[in-house]
């Protein structure tokens, strides 16, 4: 398990090394002159050069370039363009109001996808079976936005259960008041393709041996579905709510916008519009590196989930 660990980890740097290049070229070389972005459309050479070397813009481009990996390692971007505050600290007070909402979502859809899974497979084939399919694909043609403009119109203005949009500086508020709405809407985009695709991995495995000699031995659908089938689907659906985990935050963009979400997925639309390349850059950088992290850590878990997985 070590031997595998250091080995991964290993092979995590070049990965990590490719992404850095990446981010560094295309905001550095190809994304246009941020000391020209900041001066303003009407602006001086001699305004714009003081800002390139401000900025660190006229020294060579591997001086540039250790200064980035300087950056990444150690969580300083410097500050915002826009709001000259910290990015290291927009980053820490925004990814926990994102992770308030997505975080919750995350949860219940795996709750809501996996159990309804193993209902309709254990019905496979059934009226039940059918209809539920039925309606996630009519459920997965309608678009978020759609369902956000219903949900604040019906839940919001006409029934008034909900605040249609806001958020405080207090947790529970946040979570028992503000969060219901969007997370119930986006709830209703994300169970019908999770639905489907468990519901699948869990109709494949009622097919092998293991489960056809459960069934010869006695053993009722019952046991068969929850301690046989279901341990062996678990695999690719850990897999797959792994790698849902980095796009929590893409997954907020739309949401954070519409209903007035201070987290960061607004604060990112925001950067792009203002043209904020140090806190796209630290972000894109960093849920790069969430994702290489939560790919290794899905790999561990495997080894949990089935004795029989050998981890080479």
């Amino acid at each position: 398990m070590s031997a595998y660990l250091l080995r991964r980890i290993w092979q995590m740097i070049p990965t990590l090394a490719g992404v850095i290049l990446l981010v560094f070229f295309l905001f550095n070389v190809f994304g246009g002159d941020p000391a020209a972005i900041l001066a303003g459309k009407i602006a001086s050479k001699e305004k714009i050069e003081a800002i390139r070397d401000q900025l660190g813009l006229n020294a060579p481009i591997w001086v540039q370039l250790w200064i980035f990996v300087k950056q990444v390692f150690t969580f300083d971007f410097g500050n915002s363009w826009s709001t000259n505050e910290a990015v290291s600290a927009i980053i820490l007070q925004k990814a926990p109001v994102s992770l308030t909402v997505m975080l919750q979502v995350w949860l219940l859809d795996a709750i809501i996808a996996v159990t309804l899974a193993v209902a309709v497979a254990y019905k496979r084939g059934s009226l039940t079976d059918r209809a539920v399919m039925g309606i996630c694909t009519a459920a997965m043609s309608i678009s978020l936005l759609l369902y956000v403009v219903v949900g604040q119109w019906l839940l919001g203005y006409k029934l008034e259960i909900f605040p249609v949009l806001g958020w405080s500086d207090d947790l529970w508020t946040n979570v028992s008041t503000y969060a219901p709405l969007p997370i119930l809407l986006l709830l209703f985009v994300s169970v019908a393709p999770s639905l489907r695709l468990y519901r699948s991995f869990v109709v494949e495995e009622t097919s092998h041996d293991y489960a056809r000699t459960a069934r010869a031995k006695g053993a009722s659908e019952h046991r068969v579905m929850f301690v046989h089938v279901l341990r062996n689907a678990a695999v690719p659906i850990v897999t797959n709510l792994a790698m849902a985990l980095p796009g929590l935050f893409v997954g907020s963009f739309v949401v954070e916008m519409v209903f007035s979400i201070p987290g960061l997925g607004k604060e990112i639309v925001t950067a792009v519009l203002r043209s904020d390349f140090p806190v796209i850059k630290a972000i894109t950088v960093y849920l790069a590196i969430l994702t290489m992290v939560v790919n290794l850590l899905v790999d561990l878990l495997y080894k949990w989930l089935d004795p029989r997985v050998e981890l080479k």
